[in-house]
């Protein structure tokens, strides 16, 4: 089954795969060859793929969705790069930044809480594939 990573400015992979996971809102999503159609939320964490000859590569992605349907896999998201690439100090450091950002508003809050979603699943991504 082929897996494609779309985002905003160009494609960022396209690989043959025998099974891949997807980071949704509510947790993560296994796909099979032969997978039923499916359209889904994209949350903030790691996409794994094990390609056709057992290799497993692994994508943080940040948003988007998922469509499974003719033994495709095709995600679009605003942000996708390679997990081994993210840099773990600038990811916690990025993440205490967020902490120190105002919250006494709801709307502040409400900001705040997003971003904390997003940099907590980064730092998560590169401590799993630190470098």
């Amino acid at each position: 089954m082929k897996c494609v990573v779309v985002t905003p400015e160009k494609t960022v992979l396209t690989v043959e795969s025998k099974f891949v996971v997807l980071p949704l809102i509510d947790g993560e999503y296994g796909v099979l060859p032969g997978h039923a159609p499916l359209v889904a939320r994209l949350g903030a964490g790691e996409l794994r793929m094990t390609e056709t000859d057992d290799r497993q590569t692994n994508f943080y992605v940040e948003g988007g969705f998922a469509e499974v349907l003719d033994d495709t896999v095709a995600l679009l998201s605003m942000y996708a790069v390679p997990a081994a690439e993210l840099d773990l100090a600038a990811a916690e450091s990025q993440l205490e930044e967020v902490l120190a950002r105002p919250s006494h508003t709801p709307e502040l809050a409400r900001i705040r809480e997003e971003k904390l979603y997003y940099q907590r699943a980064r730092v998560r991504a590169a401590q799993k594939n630190k470098r």
